[in-house]
């Protein structure tokens, strides 16, 4: 059983329980080659697993009759290795809490490049799907990073510095260049209709699109590389940025997962590690839980996706679901049991929901600390998310999910998934100091970049772009050492990392308190965690 199109035929994928797709393929490469609707940016497991399979599900019903043509702009081995040699098919592997395991071939990817000048023929290609009339949506999933022009700092990254000396499709470093780029051609062909739609697991994605593209268009009508047109054609009503909020847990290609694919006869099980640090494979494992909310403003229409479960609603209604599961229901959970897991040195979530401490501490932060000021939304119920959460998704024991991989970007979570509960808390009148939950989580997180477990072995933390800093700044803690709010005031007022002065708010002795407990010698996480949730 070899992922490709020529094997599909074998009837060995029926027998061994593996679904294949129905419609014809061959001729929804030809509509898309002719007609394409869909570009989406960012060839990662999320996008295989997820819209790949939306489109599948409409592919099937007859209710669409082109794919999604594919770019990926930052690590492009994913191209080469996990699309092309497989005919763009991805095996899906739904991981079920009951133990057992869907799997079904998606074949909704039409074409897939590689995003970038120096790949011409690829670069010739977007160029004319952008120039197309029929062209209704560019989706992106590039992880929150992909939309930022600038460093921590404030600076500019050299690189886009350059493309806006450069001028349009010249030097075409970075993505949203290369997109404003595109953009361009689509505005001189006919200025025709577009909708921007991040599907990235961020706040206000929509808003974050809208400002990148417009800023490096503004930056090359200042240097008179474009007219004024091509930005108002930016910020009329024919170029809309939805907002989204997406939700599905899709880890890394996993080895247990694999050795039941070669149970079963399937070939195509090797794990691809990408120069980048991509993990990808020709199958992609998930949970089967999963939301995707949109802001429903598509200029030149969409497919339609509502018929294969996305929620199609007001901007209002998606920024409170999102504030919802990123700042209550979900999100917080699952930073407090990265952070943790990896000081008690788990591998898997689901083995930390085993944690009777661990669950009580999310139980708290979620139940206790956060339904009392969550948003809700309307078209999802806030306490039955959480107890889907609690009791369905993070103990599911055939997800094979980390903490280091929930641990990556931590800095730039703490202010949304925390900061915005304890603003909730000051706006509404309670008391911020009974966050204790919370404040455990910074005082963790702060003893987490020490690089030490709870056995006191060291261990290397996940990327972030703010790590360097913090543990320059959290230099002077020691084991066995207790410190003061002085030494540790500046990290303490950094609205960057928690969203607030956690001094002014008056949870910094509670936040210092925790990690002088932590910080008292071997064994003082599981100690202090257990102090706290007993």
């Amino acid at each position: 059983m070899k992922l490709n199109d020529k094997n599909l035929s074998c009837s060995c994928w029926a027998e061994k329980g593996y679904r294949i797709p129905s419609f014809d393929r061959s001729k929804m490469v030809e509509n898309t080659k002719k007609n394409p609707q869909w570009v989406h940016f960012g060839a990662g497991n999320i996008f295989r697993i997820f819209p790949a399979h939306l489109a599948q599900i409409l592919l099937e019903s007859g209710k669409m009759d082109t794919g999604i043509v594919v770019g990926e702009g930052f690590d492009y081995e994913i191209i080469s290795k996990a699309y092309h040699p497989f005919d763009n098919l991805t095996l899906m592997v739904t991981l079920k809490a009951d133990g057992s395991i869907d799997k079904e071939v998606i074949a909704s990817v039409a074409e897939s490049h590689p995003c970038a000048k120096e790949f011409q023929p690829s670069w010739d290609r977007f160029i004319e799907v952008f120039e197309n009339p029929s062209l209704q949506m560019v989706s992106f999933t590039i992880t929150e990073k992909g939309y930022a022009l600038k460093n921590a700092k404030g600076e500019l990254f050299s690189a886009y510095a350059e493309d806006f000396e450069d001028g349009p499709g010249k030097g075409a470093r970075m993505l949203f260049s290369r997109l404003a780029y595109f953009l361009l051609k689509r505005y001189e062909k006919g200025a025709y209709p577009i909708a921007l739609v991040s599907m990235d697991n961020c706040s206000h994605n929509g808003e974050k699109v809208e400002k990148a593209v417009k800023t490096i268009a503004n930056a090359w009508l200042e240097r008179g590389f474009v007219d004024k047109g091509f930005v108002d054609y930016l910020s009329s009503d024919k170029v809309s940025y939805p907002w989204s909020m997406i939700d599905k847990i899709t880890p890394r290609p996993d080895a247990s997962v694999a050795a039941m694919l070669e149970k079963d006869g399937f070939e195509n099980t090797d794990v691809i590690i990408t120069d980048k640090k991509t993990y990808t494979a020709a199958f992609v494992n998930a949970e089967e839980c999963q939301y995707l909310v949109i802001e429903d403003k598509f200029p030149n229409g969409r497919p339609s996706l509502e018929d294969a479960g996305v929620y199609f609603t007001t901007r209002e209604t998606v920024n409170k679901v999102e504030k919802m599961k990123v700042c209550t229901c979900l999100n917080p959970l699952h930073t407090a049991l990265a952070v943790n897991g990896c000081l008690l040195s788990y591998h898997l979530i689901s083995e930390e929901m085993k944690d009777e401490d661990l669950v009580a501490l999310i139980k708290r932060i979620g139940y206790t600390e956060g339904l009392p000021v969550v948003v809700n939304p309307g078209i999802i119920d806030p306490k039955k998310f959480i107890d889907e959460v609690i009791n369905v998704r993070l103990p599911n024991p055939f997800m094979p999910d980390s903490p280091e991989r929930i641990a990556t970007d931590t800095s730039q979570k703490l202010p949304i998934r925390f900061g915005e509960t304890i603003k909730a808390y000051i706006s509404s009148g309670k008391d911020v100091k009974s966050l204790k939950g919370i404040a455990y989580v910074f005082a963790s997180w702060m003893r987490y970049t020490m690089a030490l477990d709870d056995n006191l072995e060291s261990f290397t933390p996940s990327p972030d772009p703010l790590l360097e800093y913090a543990q320059t700044e959290l230099s002077c803690l020691e084991i066995g050492k207790k410190v003061s709010l002085r030494d540790i005031e500046k990290m303490l007022r950094n609205k960057d990392i928690f969203g607030v002065d956690l001094i002014e708010t008056g949870l910094a002795d509670t936040v210092v308190e925790y990690l002088n407990m932590l910080l008292e010698g071997k064994g003082s996480v599981r100690k202090t965690l257990h102090s706290l949730v007993k």
